[in-house]
C-alpha cells in the first residue's frame, strides 16, 4: 500500500511538495550581513519550485548591483519614453520596437553628446558593473557557503558574449556604432544585419558550434531531468547520495541511458556534460562574433575557399567591362 500511495506522485504534472518549518540556512561567516525577511511557505510556489520564500541576504554587492542595474533599465526606458514624446500610450503600443542605439560611425570610440549615443554608453557602462558585481557576488556567496564556483563561471560564460557584442568587438573594429542597441526588435534587427552584412553568419563554424551547444545541452538537460524524474520513486532526486552510494535509482537511470543514449553516464558525470555543453554555447558564439568583421569579412567566400560551402553556379554570362573592348576610333 505504501509503494502505491509513493508512485501516485510519479508522473509529470504532480509532486511531493514537503512542508514543515522554515528554515534560515547555514550559518554564514561572521563578517558577513545578515539575512533578513523571516521565511514564508507558500503552497502555490510550491507548485512550481521551493515553497519557502526567504530569507533574503543582499549585502553591499548585491545592493551595488541592483542601483547600477536599476540605473541603466532607467536610462534605457526614459529614453525609449522620450523618443515617443512621452506618450505613456505609445510607449507601451511600440515597446517591441523601440531602441536606444548605439553612438553614429562618425563618433569612433570618443565620448559623444548624450542625444548623440551617450545614453547608449551610460547605459551600457551601468548595466556592465550591474552583471560584474552580480558576478562577484555569486563567486563571494557560493565560497560562503561552502559551494564550488561552477555557477560562477557559467554565468561568466553569459558575461564574455556579452561583452564581445557590446565592448571588445566594438573596440577591435574602433566604432561603438557595431554593438547591439538596447531594444527588443531592434536587437533582432541587427542580429539579422550582422549576419547579411557578412557574407551569412551560418557559415560560421563557431556558430555552428555555439548551435551544437545550444541544441546539445537543451538535449541532456531535458533527458536528465526526465530520467530523475522517471527514478524519483526509488529516490533518484537525492543525487549527491546516489553519487556516494549508488542504489537502485541510480542503476536503473544508468542502464536506461547506456541502452537509449549509447554510453555511460552517472548521476555526477551527466551534470559536467551538460555543464559543458552550456557553457561552450556564449564562448564559442562569442569567438565566432569577435572574429567577424576583424578576421573575416565575408563567411560565404571563406566556407567557398575552404570547401564547406559550395560556389553559386554561373547562370549568366560574365559581364564585359566595355572599357576594356578594343575599338576602332574614328
Amino acid at each position: 500500500m505504501a509503494y502505491y500511495e509513493n508512485t501516485n506522485y510519479q508522473n509529470i504534472f504532480t509532486q511531493i511538495q514537503p512542508t514543515g518549518p522554515a528554515t534560515m540556512g547555514v550559518p554564514l561567516p561572521a563578517r558577513d550581513a545578515k539575512r533578513s525577511f523571516m521565511p514564508q511557505i507558500v503552497h502555490l510556489f510550491g507548485r512550481f519550485g521551493n515553497a519557502q520564500v526567504g530569507p533574503i541576504y543582499l549585502g553591499s554587492l548585491g545592493l551595488a548591483s541592483l542601483i547600477c542595474g536599476v540605473l541603466a533599465f532607467w536610462i534605457i526606458g526614459f529614453n525609449m519614453l522620450a523618443s515617443v514624446n512621452w506618450d505613456p500610450v505609445q510607449f507601451v503600443r511600440q515597446l517591441f520596437w523601440l531602441a536606444l542605439e548605439p553612438p553614429a560611425p562618425q563618433y569612433g570610440l570618443s565620448l559623444p553628446p548624450l542625444n548623440h549615443g551617450g545614453w547608449w554608453l551610460m547605459a551600457g557602462f551601468f548595466l556592465t558593473l550591474s552583471l560584474g558585481l552580480w558576478w562577484v557576488r555569486m563567486y563571494i556567496r557560493a565560497r560562503a557557503l561552502g559551494m564550488g564556483t561552477h555557477i560562477a563561471w557559467a554565468f561568466l560564460a553569459a558575461l564574455w558574449l556579452y561583452l564581445v557584442l557590446g565592448f571588445i568587438r566594438p573596440i577591435l573594429m574602433g566604432c561603438w556604432c557595431e554593438a547591439v542597441p538596447f531594444g527588443i526588435f531592434p536587437h533582432l534587427d541587427w542580429t539579422a544585419a550582422f549576419s547579411l552584412r557578412y557574407g551569412n553568419l551560418f557559415y560560421n563554424p563557431f556558430h555552428a558550434l555555439s548551435i551544437v551547444f545550444l541544441y546539445g545541452s537543451a538535449l541532456l538537460f531535458a533527458m536528465h531531468g526526465a530520467t530523475i524524474l522517471a527514478v524519483t520513486r526509488y529516490g533518484g532526486e537525492r543525487e549527491i547520495e546516489q553519487i556516494v552510494d549508488r542504489g537502485t535509482a541510480s542503476e536503473r537511470a544508468a542502464l536506461f541511458w547506456r541502452w537509449t543514449m549509447g554510453w555511460n553516464a552517472t548521476m555526477e558525470s551527466i551534470h559536467r556534460w551538460a555543464w559543458w555543453f552550456a557553457v561552450l554555447c556564449p564562448l564559442t558564439g562569442g569567438i565566432g562574433i569577435l572574429l567577424t568583421g576583424t578576421v573575416v569579412d565575408n563567411w560565404y567566400l571563406w566556407a567557398v575557399k575552404h570547401g564547406v560551402a559550395p560556389a553559386y553556379p554561373l547562370v549568366f554570362p560574365p559581364i564585359v567591362d566595355p572599357a576594356t573592348l578594343i575599338q576602332g576610333v574614328k
